[in-house]
């Protein structure tokens, strides 16, 4: 087993992250192009084609497109701040009447001035570690389009001559003559959606030169931003008369749907109204799940149906409303963010759920009737990036009458598994504080294979848990699987650290080995793969998880509710 990962191995990710963290330290914006150099010099393992001056690297364009608002493509000054104070100290006074803007893949607070400034709110440093490479990688591959453009007038021809709307033939010589399959630009042209032609006429109009201003980065705002996120969630919970200092807790990471739609039961409530609406998208895909689930026993209706929720409420936005008045009706009560980072919360009270209501397989030789003389909660938050996971799980166990069991269920590489492939960890190792955590997982393959459809359950399993996910190169992730290490994630390392210090009474260690087997609650991870890094290029800027996620995702939740109603029950 490895303590520490040897200084050979990581040397040129060490040596980027010196370079922009050193550059941050000026109170001016640093460029982006002052990166370039150290981050190719990196050999990312989601940036295969960073080096090559010609060659587009699609995938690496895709993932960094679904992490970026779509607005990117106007804007030239990212300002980096924790706290709506540190804007206005910079003199951005009114940060927060900002357009707010989304990205598909990471969940951040983000305000767009309309005029070449982005606003971007970081919960911890992961999220520099996250953000840097990205916006990087980013502007990489822009420059590689403008200069493919700015070498073929063909191309500029076909751009022109396609008007507002990309048709299949100037698709198709647009992909040729910018030396791209169509294949790759159908991907592109999927994640940018309705802006895919104004970020083509940005590209081939000028070169990409992006500034980055850090207005803070201190532990201690850090901090105060949790401090002000808890601070919100109690006072929300005092108000529906639900003190959390006096209710023991289960403390959940996953996400703000899947927990949601087996408690409340709300898509099978609306099926025929999901139904009709497949019907009318007549989309293929849909259609041959549809058909398998008549013949297929191990599929599940009901999987489907929250995965046609999703779509439904997107064309139908004023149902949201109704499916929360469902979930507060059996306790699920939704507390989004109000400051700061952008993380959602849920608190379930496991004495008002309705046991009609409930997920079958989650009732399944349970008497959930009994948790109605429960006074415990679920606090249920959505998976955060990173360091923020520490500082998030700190402030929970502070602010509760105590933990019974911290369970987190999130996306991960695997070296040697597919994606949708489900894993089960019961040793990390932890970038940030260089331990390596050996606890006991409290699921076991039967806790989850039952529900599986699609995907292969890979148990036994080592983690690492990197400081980023550009933050990775083949040599480094290939010295830890000749250790055994078979998957990367984000988070693990600052849950186990957090959990640490509610076992012992000093901060956690750093390079040692921590034995968390005397802890006297629950622990328990299952990560679900999303990438392949040692597939080239093969990662979520290549495709999607799409239903097959969701199958890996709903088997994960359905084994957590299982195991908080068992152990629930033992204790009532």
């Amino acid at each position: 087993m490895i303590r520490t990962v040897p200084d050979t191995i990581s040397e040129e990710i060490e040596l980027y992250m010196r370079t922009y963290y050193s550059l941050l330290r000026t109170t001016d914006a640093i460029k982006i192009q002052s990166l370039v150099e150290s981050h190719t010099a990196m050999d990312s393992a989601l940036h295969i084609y960073a080096r090559s001056p010609y060659k587009i690297d699609v995938s690496a364009l895709t993932y960094c497109s679904l992490r970026l608002p779509s607005v990117i493509y106007q804007v030239e000054l990212i300002v980096l701040g924790q706290l709506e104070a540190d804007f206005k100290r910079a003199g951005y006074t009114n940060v927060e009447q900002w357009q707010r803007v989304h990205a598909p893949g990471r969940r951040r607070r983000t305000h767009y001035d309309g005029n070449k400034t982005l606003a971007v709110m970081i919960a911890s440093r992961s999220d520099i570690d996250d953000i840097i490479p990205i916006l990087t990688a980013f502007q990489i591959e822009w420059n590689k389009v403008y200069h493919a453009f700015q070498l073929n007038r063909e191309a500029q021809r076909i751009l022109a001559a396609a008007g507002d709307q990309m048709g299949a033939n100037h698709l198709i010589g647009l992909a040729e003559n910018l030396n791209m399959d169509v294949a790759d630009l159908t991907r592109l042209q999927t994640a940018w959606k309705a802006d895919f032609m104004p970020y083509l006429r940005a590209m081939a109009s000028r070169r990409m030169d992006m500034s980055l201003q850090l207005l803070a980065g201190s532990l201690v705002n850090y901090r105060k931003a949790t401090s002000f996120w808890w601070r919100h969630l109690s006072r929300a919970a005092d108000e529906r008369d639900i003190p959390l200092w006096e209710r023991p807790v289960y403390f959940v990471s996953s996400n703000t749907h899947s927990l949601a739609n087996l408690l409340s039961g709300y898509a099978i409530t609306i099926r025929d109204d999901l139904v009709q609406f497949m019907h009318a998208l007549k989309s293929p895909d849909l259609m041959r799940e549809w058909e398998a689930l008549q013949t297929e026993p191990r599929k599940s209706w009901p999987n489907f149906y929250c995965y046609l929720l999703k779509k439904y409420q997107s064309a139908n936005p004023a149902d949201l409303q109704k499916m929360i008045e469902t979930e507060e009706h059996v306790g699920l009560v939704r507390v989004p963010a109000q400051h700061g980072f952008d993380i959602e919360t849920q608190i379930i009270q496991l004495n008002k759920l309705q046991p009609d209501l409930l997920d079958p397989r989650i009732t399944e030789r349970l008497d959930v009737e009994r948790l109605r003389q429960s006074n415990a909660l679920i606090i249920n938050i959505d998976y955060p990036l990173g360091l923020a996971a520490f500082e998030l799980l700190s402030r929970v166990t502070e602010g509760c009458d105590r933990v019974l069991g911290v369970y987190v269920m999130g996306k991960a590489a695997t070296l040697n598994g597919r994606i949708g492939d489900v894993m089960l960890v019961n040793v990390v190792h932890d970038e940030h504080s260089q331990n390596t955590y050996l606890f006991n997982n409290c699921f076991c393959a039967s806790d989850i294979m039952p529900y599986l459809a699609y995907g292969t359950l890979l148990d036994n399993q080592k983690a690492v848990t990197a400081r980023g996910t550009f933050l990775q190169n083949r040599t480094y992730m290939d010295v830890f699987y000749r250790e055994g290490y078979t998957v990367l994630e984000m988070e693990a390392g600052p849950y186990l650290s957090a959990a640490y210090e509610m076992v012992r009474p000093i901060r956690h260690p750093s390079d040692e080995i921590v034995n968390l087997y005397p802890a006297s609650f629950d622990i328990g991870f299952i990560h679900y793969g999303s990438d392949t890094p040692f597939s080239k290029g093969h990662n979520l800027g290549a495709g999607s998880l799409g239903y097959q996620g969701m199958d890996s995702t709903y088997a994960a939740t359905v084994a957590i509710l299982r195991r908080i109603f068992t152990q629930e029950l033992s204790r009532v």
